[in-house]
């Protein structure tokens, strides 16, 4: 019988002494988590939490190797992230159009998307890995970045950041700059010691449902971020039936023209995955 491991990652807000004094304070990443372990659990996966200061970028990369070690063909993972997405300048020579790589804020550092990447090709053949990303700037989370348009400015300054309610899921661009300056040594070691997302294909199969596209910024919540909202109001209990594409598309249907779910999988083709139903183990 498949097995199923899930890893469900919620921060509320990071370490101001590597982000420039910026806590990134958000209300319900951590409700998000809760409700994605409870979805996962209801459907028989192995679920588990990493929260705000749990949630370190190593504390994510050993929770997802770990997993890699221990899921055999057919065996699927469940990984879902809802806190702040960032950018990093892009120093692989990707090709990317706006010359940035994506991240996920975690508490201690950005986690880059290459390094995401990277961790995908850990994965035995045939692994299914199902990602949510409840955060800014993630159509494309468990690859690379190719946005062609100009992201909203309403996040240009912290204090613009601060005044908006509910707040985007986006670290402000004057923090971006800082943090980026402060640590460039390492956030430049850190592309040089993982491979270019454009030089190898994992084995395992990797889709992904967005908070947004990658122009885009996703809404915080008092209960819940938008994308996880509408997400659980879809799933219905498990009620939903379909796959991930369709899935996908409803939650889109109900979200703003300002916030539309992207579906990106990457890795190795695998129809049946992408036909089941949502959170199947196997």
């Amino acid at each position: 019988m498949a097995s199923g491991l899930s890893l469900h990652i919620g921060l509320n807000r990071v370490d101001p002494a590597h982000y420039d004094g910026w806590d990134g304070a958000l209300n319900a990443c951590e409700f998000d988590a809760h409700d994605m372990q409870a979805i996962a659990e209801s459907c028989g996966f192995d679920a588990h939490l990493l929260l705000t200061q749990d949630a370190t970028a190593d504390a994510m990369k050993t929770a997802i190797s770990g997993a890699a070690d221990e899921l055999a063909p057919g065996d699927s993972f469940f990984l879902s992230y809802s806190g702040h997405g960032g950018q990093v300048p892009d120093r692989n020579g990707e090709g990317e159009e706006d010359r940035l790589d994506e991240t996920w804020v975690a508490y201690d550092r950005q986690l880059v998307d290459d390094e995401l990447y990277a961790l995908w090709g850990k994965f035995a053949p045939r692994v299914r890995i199902f990602v949510l990303s409840d955060s800014c700037h993630s159509g494309t989370a468990n690859r690379r970045i190719g946005d062609d348009a100009r992201v909203p400015n309403v996040v240009r300054t912290r204090q613009q950041a601060a005044a908006e309610s509910p707040r985007y899921r986006a670290m402000p661009q004057d923090v971006l700059a800082a943090t980026y300056r402060a640590h460039a040594e390492l956030y430049d070691d850190i592309q040089k010691q993982v491979p270019s997302a454009g030089q190898a294909r994992p084995e395992a199969t990797v889709l992904l449902i967005s908070g947004c596209r990658d122009d885009q910024l996703s809404l915080d919540g008092l209960a819940n971020g938008l994308f996880t909202e509408n997400l659980k109001a879809v799933w219905n209990d498990g009620a939903w039936e379909g796959g991930y594409p369709a899935f996908r598309e409803a939650i889109r249907a109900r979200m703003p023209q300002n916030q539309q779910p992207n579906y990106n999988p990457v890795g190795a083709d695998n129809p049946e995955f992408e036909q089941q139903k949502p959170f199947t183990i196997g």
